[in-house]
């Protein structure tokens, strides 16, 4: 089953149910992508690789 179909089939059953339609498919993406980039940036210790390419960088020779 395709994403429209679901989503009609969700605002199908919400319309019979007496319940709002749910969001089109795609509606909070942006938000979505934004929040779990806000996440990763808020985490100790995520950029690894770069800290380490920093530090080999840096290193004395």
């Amino acid at each position: 089953m395709s994403v429209t179909q679901q989503h009609l089939l969700d605002s199908y059953r919400a319309l019979t149910l007496g319940e709002p339609a749910p969001p089109a498919p795609g509606t909070h993406d942006r938000r979505a992508v934004r929040e779990r980039s806000d996440e990763r940036r808020s985490l100790p210790g995520h950029h690894g690789l770069r800290d380490a390419l920093s530090r080999w960088r840096r290193r004395p020779t």
